[in-house]
């Protein structure tokens, strides 16, 4: 080798040696650096997805939790209205007969003070059966067990109807009551509708002391819209969102008030709810209140309304009528039979509907109207019994079911059975009217 005399030249080669050994090392550190690195990745994604896997997993519990917590709420609420409907026709059972019963002491009463005891005791029972029906509905309609009927429903009749309704309470107060004629139809509920419209109309003749109330409808494009003014008390802006609470009572006034329950708008957005409709209001006060109800409208050509029956004769009575009575609870008869006695009517009550054909006999008492409890004992139903009857006698005896039961799937049975349904607990004066119309 040969000698190496230049010194710096030595340290340049030294140097370069040195800086190519550093980079290798620095490779095989950077190679070993990134080994590493992708095993700490690996046990942390590894971790990741255990703890991912976990959390999906609870989830699953607790979407089955949910689930299991939706289907009890479901069965309670269902139970409840259950529940609320037996409890309901066991307390108006009691409630009617008690009805019955001061209607016909009502008649016995000479004084005007003992009259004016009976009016207002007859109030106060009416009101309990008023508010015992509405709590059943608004269980009826939280439980969802309140299915729609869409129908084509032609407004001028149900306005029509209303106004028949509500005339004599206008009157009575001295103020106006309009509905506009139209020829619209509607996409909706027959019977939720008119309840719907029931309410508020109610509610806007109760809080109108002078003027009047107008109920009109028009169409906005592919909806149609249903006003009801009213020139009332108003609502206060710190109202505004109570007045659809239950039991809340409008207090800008003191416009009449009487019987008022505070449950009626509460009905009025539940239903508004289950039917998909739109309900919104205006209102200033001191100078009245504006509902308007948004609905799809009906396409189809409505049939012109038939001309009105004309009205039965108003000089008729019940005196002589035979009624076959066919009611379970004994103070309910009693008290039914006595107010019918009172009324001059013949009567024979049986429990059942075996009771109901060995009470007519022979076919020499006949009767001329029949008045039955829908739920009977031992599972007996008053319109088998109507039908037992019915076929028993040979001919379409006039029938009037008395019930607690105010389903649709009753009344839309009866009414293809030509049989009459009053709810419990019963008016006297409307039985007695009815009675009259089906006998004359």
């Amino acid at each position: 080798m040969r000698e190496i005399d230049d010194i710096e030249r030595l340290k340049r080669i030294n140097a370069a040696l040195m800086s190519r050994v550093e980079r290798a090392m620095d490779q095989q550190g950077n190679a070993f650096s990134l080994f590493q690195t992708a095993i700490n990745l690996e046990s942390r994604v590894k971790l990741r997805t255990e703890e991912l896997r976990s959390t999906l997993r609870r989830l699953e519990r607790s979407n089955i939790d949910l689930a299991d917590a939706k289907e009890n709420a479901e069965r309670a609420n269902t139970s409840k209205t259950r529940f609320l409907a037996a409890a309901s026709h066991d307390v108006l059972q009691p409630l009617n007969a008690a009805l019955l019963s001061v209607s016909a002491l009502a008649d016995l009463q000479s004084g005007e003070e003992g009259r004016r005891l009976v009016r207002q005791v007859e109030r106060s029972l009416e009101t309990m059966g008023d508010l015992l029906r509405t709590l059943l509905d608004i269980s009826k309609l939280d439980a969802g067990v309140i299915q729609p009927e869409w129908a084509d429903v032609a407004l001028d009749p149900l306005f029509a109807s209303l106004k028949s309704d509500f005339q004599p309470l206008a009157d009575k107060k001295g103020i106006r009551l309009r509905f506009r004629a139209t020829d619209f139809a509607a996409v909706t509920d027959r019977t939720l509708l008119r309840r719907i419209l029931q309410n508020i109309v109610s509610n806007a003749i109760r809080y109108t002391s002078k003027g009047g109330v107008v109920v009109a409808a028009r169409r906005r494009g592919a909806s149609l819209r249903i006003d009801v003014y009213d020139t009332g008390s108003g609502i206060p802006d710190d109202e505004r969102d109570e007045i659809f609470e239950e039991f809340h009572r409008g207090t800008a006034s003191a416009a009449d008030l009487t019987g008022g329950l505070g449950l009626g708008l509460s009905i009025v957005r539940r239903m508004v709810e289950a039917l998909r409709h739109d309900l919104t209001f205006s209102s200033v006060v001191g100078r009245g209140t504006v509902f308007r109800l948004s609905l799809p409208l009906s396409v189809t050509p409505q049939a012109p309304a038939a001309p009105p029956d004309p009205e039965p004769p108003r000089a008729y009575g019940l005196f002589g009528a035979r009624v076959l009575l066919v009611e379970n609870d004994e103070e309910v008869a009693e008290a039914t039979t006595a107010l019918l006695e009172r009324w001059r009517c013949s009567v024979r009550s049986a429990a059942t509907a075996d009771g109901a054909i060995d009470a007519l006999g022979d076919t020499d008492w006949i009767p001329d109207v029949i008045i039955a409890d829908q739920h009977l004992d031992h599972g007996d139903l008053g319109s088998e019994a109507i039908a037992e009857a019915r076929a028993f006698l040979m001919r379409q005896v006039p029938a009037v079911i008395v019930t607690a039961d105010p389903s649709d799937q009753l009344q839309r049975s009866a009414r293809k059975e030509g049989i009459e349904v009053m709810l419990k607990p019963v008016k006297p004066a409307q039985l007695r009217a009815l009675l009259a119309h089906l006998l004359a």
